[in-house]
């Protein structure tokens, strides 16, 4: 039986900070997957999980520095490939990745990444996805062992398999995500990945030469230590999630870790950055 979900549209003014926030807001009471737009947000809940005063305890609603408008109505879950499908135009990232759904045609690029998004946040259209995908392209992932943390639609682990990694990590705390990163690893024909369920508890015991987390700037301040932990002599970290103005903060993190700053790149205020291991 497919799940009943309730869906929020928000309207933000002005978008930036207010939507992250807004987006942390609602994650603390139970909403589960976030769709970014022009205008906002688009947030769902489950049913089962809702209840009519949910929005009582979201206080950037209230603010009087951002305007905030919302409609609700309720979904079945069973609409969310329609909805994706007339909303998820395809990209490319540097002439030379695409990332598209299966229903659009293949510009013939030397990567090519089939993603059927759903709810989970990763398309590629999303800046730090974006850049991710950049670093990417500028480093040697061939016969690595690569961890993409917080996958979303596993598209960063998809585009590590491409590029040559002998082995990927997939690991995402959402169950929709972690269910929707194994249908797309399937899609794109991917050998060398596993997909779990779980958060950074799960990396006891593991070593990489690549670790790409791309979560939001409060679970990486927490986990820097045990991603470095299980990165190797000169292994790389590729962050993103958070903006220019907490690089400071990252960045005195990172030192105590013993990973030294070696590239940053921007785009609309938000940035990714690569660390290498000491």
């Amino acid at each position: 039986m497919d799940s009943i979900y309730i869906e929020y549209n928000f309207t933000v003014s002005p978008k930036e900070p207010a939507t992250e926030i807004l987006i942390a807001e609602l994650g603390e009471v139970g909403f589960e997957s976030f769709v970014e737009n022009e205008e906002g947000v688009t947030a769902y809940i489950q049913k089962s999980d809702w209840n009519p005063t949910i929005l009582n305890d979201i206080f950037i609603l209230n603010s009087d520095e951002f305007q905030i408008k919302f409609n609700q109505k309720e979904v079945a879950q069973t609409n969310w490939n329609a909805e994706w499908e007339k909303n998820f135009n395809p990209i490319q990232v540097d002439d030379l990745v695409s990332i598209r759904a299966p229903f659009h045609e293949n510009p013939n690029l030397p990567y090519d990444i089939v993603i059927e998004p759903k709810m989970s946040f990763g398309t590629g259209h999303h800046e730090t996805t974006f850049m991710m995908v950049q670093h990417l392209l500028q480093l040697d992932v061939k016969d690595k062992k690569v961890l993409d943390m917080g996958c979303g639609t596993g598209i960063l682990a998809i585009f590590s398999e491409l590029k040559g990694a002998d082995s990927v990590d997939a690991i995402d705390i959402d169950n929709w995500c972690y269910l929707n990163s194994l249908e797309n690893v399937q899609r794109n024909n991917c050998s060398r990945i596993k997909v779990y369920e779980g958060d950074a508890e799960l990396l006891t015991n593991k070593k990489y030469d690549i670790v790409i987390a791309n979560i939001n700037r409060n679970i990486l301040l927490a986990d820097i230590n045990k991603y470095t932990k299980c990165l190797s002599s000169k292994g790389v970290l590729l962050l993103s999630g958070f903006y220019k103005d907490d690089i400071p903060i990252i960045d005195k993190e990172a030192l105590k870790n013993e990973l030294q700053l070696k590239r940053v790149i921007e785009k609309n205020n938000w940035v990714a950055v690569k660390y290498v291991k000491n």
